[in-house]
Order: structure tokens, then C-alpha cells, then sequence
């Protein structure tokens, strides 16, 4: 009937040829798999650890300042990381990102109930590995994508980094469930160990490749900074960015454990949140064209916030899921459009290019600068999770994200 009409519908999730020029090289394949391994590893152990603290010490203060450290030390590891990147290869980073997170989650299984006792020390050790591993991914990023297909590869990479993650919450959560008391934990973490091992050895299928511009130029970055107006505000779209994840990598999970009372559902509801993430990276990789970024922006931020007026009623299982379901749904648009933009201001530097990691360094200084601000805030006006403040401070942080609009440009 629409036929005869004349109507065409526009199905969303209909395949259609990818272009050639789009079309993603073997090594970018390579490099997707090895983050699938990593991101499976990390959604069994990273979901939970943030639970297992929060099981040990009943303090969201620790849990807070647990990940204001992780945020503290990040940074400083992508410095010596892209220092390493430029005197080595972006895969020496690499490497030594994976084996760094494999022995932190080593060191958790031998210390057991240690962690709540030495948090301070696990959460160094964690914003190191972090860095490495981030700094030497990034990188990897800009150099297997290009112009014509980086947009898609960050959404491929976006269904890739979710899709890891909607087996292992379910089967963290499952583990911890049949095991008594925290032991479920420990197991977990093991199996997030083997996944981090597997990962290390497939990143040996890409090569390292030698480079003749060694020249660490971080120093400079203040003097790009001032004559780089436009880049200045890419940098400061991070920090923006940074206000709302610094609480939203650690509070959802210990909200949706405090409301629904159990490690598995959680699990569960993880795995249900990251199937809406995989089906929006699936349509951003199809239809997203790299013009629209405004839009983009502004929808991701309204449909973000309108979760978040939720929690303003009543922070109940619900709420929290609406909430949840709306950032999972909206969160990617927004994160792969502000890295796919900041990609291609890397292309507008001197040096043609040579500037890539300290460009990367820079925008995780900026991101890191938002988390541990937006986390401060966090404990400065909510001391617990019965606190009125706690989703007042992070709506708010939510409706901070309308800046972004103003921020960047088509």
C-alpha cells in the first residue's frame, strides 16, 4: 500500500553497500578485536569494581575519591605515554597499557579485601594502566581510520566496545551471585585477567612502525593553545564533556545495586543498556554525517537531560532505568561525535599531523579536569546516596552539556 502511494520508508537498520572509501582497512579490523577483548575483560571487572568497594567499605566518599584519583593520575600517564609513543610506537604504549591493567587486576585477586584498605595505592596503580592503555589506543585510532571513514570506524569501534559489553556484566553478575560473599568477585576479576593476556598477545598482529619525528613537542601545546582558537574550544568541549562522566562512570552502577539490591540484575540491566548503546552505534555508523555535529550535540544533551528530571521524583529502580535507558540511547551520539570532530581538528595543527599524541594527551588533560571537578561537586553537596543533592548535582551536570552546542562548530 505504502508502495502504490508513492511513500519510501526509511528503515533505520536496512543494509546498504558501504561505500569503498568508508570501508574499514585490515589493521583497523585488528585493532577492533583486540578492543573487544579488552572492553570484555573490562565490562566484567570495571562495572564491578566500583560494587566491590562500595560492598567493602559502604562509603560512596571512597568510592568517590577512588575514581577522583583514578582521573588525577590518568593524565599524567598519557603525558609519559605519548612521550613513549613519540620516542617508540603507538603500539610500545599500547602494549604496555593491556599487560599494566592485566597485573592491576592481578594484584585485586592476590589482595582480596585489601583493596578498601589500600585504595588510595590500586586507584594510582589503576589511572596509570588506564593512561597507557588509552593514550596507545587513541593514537592507534586516528592512524587506521581517515577522513572518509573515521566517523564510521568510531561507531564500529562504539558497537564493538558495547557489544564486549553485553556479555560480561551478565556473566559477572551471574558468577557473583552463585558464590558466597565476595568470593564471586575474585572470579570475576580472574576472568578479566585472561581477557586482558588474550588482547596483548592479537596486538602483536599489528606492527610497530618506526618513526622519524621522535620530538616530544608537549611544551609547546601553550603556544598552539593561543594561536588555535578553535581547537582551545575543542579542548574545552572535553572538559564539558567531563562534568557529566566523572559521576556517570561510577554512580549508575552503585544506584542501580542500592534500588534493585543484587550484583546479577545489575549485571542484567547492564547488559540491557548496552544493547540500546550497540543498536544507536549500529544507525550512527549507517546515517551519522560528520556536518551535523551540532545537531547531534544538542539532541544527545536533550535526550540525556530528559532521563535525568526522572531522579528529581524519586531515585527508585524506575527512575534510575529510565534514566539509564535515555543516556545509553543518547550518551554515544554525543561521545562519538565530539571525538570524530576533535580527530579532524588534529588535522588543522602545524606540523601537519605531528602533533597527534600531544593533541590526544591535551584532550585527556581537559576530559580528566571535568571528571574531578564534577566529582568534587558530588561529595561536596551529597555525603551519601539518600541525599537530596545527589541527583540535583547530577541533573545539572546533565543540562552542562548544552555548552557543547556553543562550543563547536560544523
Amino acid at each position: 500500500m505504502k508502495a502504490s502511494l508513492g511513500i519510501r520508508w526509511n528503515n533505520p537498520f536496512r543494509s546498504a553497500p558501504v561505500p569503498k572509501e568508508r570501508q574499514l582497512g585490515k589493521e583497523a579490523i585488528v585493532a577492533l578485536i583486540i578492543h573487544g577483548c579488552f572492553q570484555f575483560g573490562a565490562s566484567m571487572s570495571g562495572l564491578f569494581l566500583n560494587l566491590y568497594l562500595w560492598r567493602l567499605t559502604q562509603d560512596l566518599a571512597v568510592n568517590g575519591f577512588y575514581n577522583m584519583i583514578v582521573f588525577l593520575f590518568t593524565p599524567v600517564a598519557f603525558a609519559l605515554g605519548g612521550w613513549i609513543t613519540k620516542r617508540k610506537d603507538r603500539m610500545v604504549t599500547y602494549r604496555l597499557g593491556i599487560l599494566t591493567i592485566a597485573i592491576f587486576y592481578l594484584v585485586v585477586v592476590i589482595a582480596q579485601e585489601k583493596v578498601a584498605e589500600w585504595y588510595m595505592l590500586f586507584a594510582i596503580f589503576q589511572g596509570m594502566a588506564s593512561g597507557f592503555y588509552w593514550t596507545g589506543y587513541l593514537v592507534l585510532q586516528y592512524d587506521v581510520s581517515t577522513e572518509t571513514n573515521r566517523i564510521r570506524f568510531l561507531a564500529v569501534n562504539m558497537i564493538v566496545f558495547n557489544a564486549a559489553g553485553l556479555v560480561g556484566p551478565a556473566l559477572a553478575g551471574f558468577v557473583i551471585r552463585l558464590n558466597e560473599g565476595l568470593q564471586g568477585y575474585i572470579i570475576t576479576f580472574v576472568f578479566a585477567f585472561i581477557m586482558f593476556v588474550l588482547a596483548s598477545i592479537i596486538s602483536l598482529r599489528i606492527p610497530t612502525v618506526p618513526t622519524h619525528h621522535r620530538v616530544y613537542h608537549l611544551n609547546l601545546m601553550g603556544l598552539v593553545m593561543r594561536k588555535n582558537a578553535v581547537w582551545v574550544k575543542g579542548l574545552a568541549s572535553f572538559f564539558v564533556l567531563g562534568l557529566f562522566q566523572g559521576i556517570m562512570l561510577f554512580l549508575p552502577n552503585i544506584l542501580l545495586y542500592q534500588t534493585v539490591g543484587r550484583e546479577d540484575w545489575v549485571g542484567y540491566f547492564g547488559v540491557f543498556f548496552a544493547s540500546l548503546t550497540v543498536a544507536t552505534g549500529y544507525i550512527i555508523s549507517r546515517k551519522a554525517k560528520k556536518e551535523q555535529v551540532r545537531k547531534y550535540v544538542l539532541f544527545s544533551t536533550t535526550g540525556i537531560l530528559c532521563g535525568a528530571v526522572f531522579l528529581l521524583y524519586d531515585v527508585t529502580t524506575w527512575t534510575v532505568v529510565i534514566f539509564m535507558m535515555m543516556f545509553s540511547i543518547c550518551n554515544p551520539l554525543a561521545v562519538n561525535t565530539l571525538t570524530s570532530y576533535y580527530y579532524r581538528l588534529i588535522g588543522t595543527l602545524p606540523l601537519k599531523g605531528q602533533l597527534k599524541v600531544e593533541s590526544v594527551v591535551m584532550r585527556e588533560a581537559f576530559l580528566n579536569a571535568g571528571r574531578i571537578l564534577s566529582i568534587t561537586l558530588l561529595l561536596c553537596f551529597s555525603k551519601n546516596l539518600d541525599s537530596i543533592w545527589l541527583p540535583v548535582v547530577l541533573t545539572g551536570s546533565a543540562a552542562m552539556q548544552y555548552v557543547l552546542f556553543w562550543l563547536i562548530r560544523e
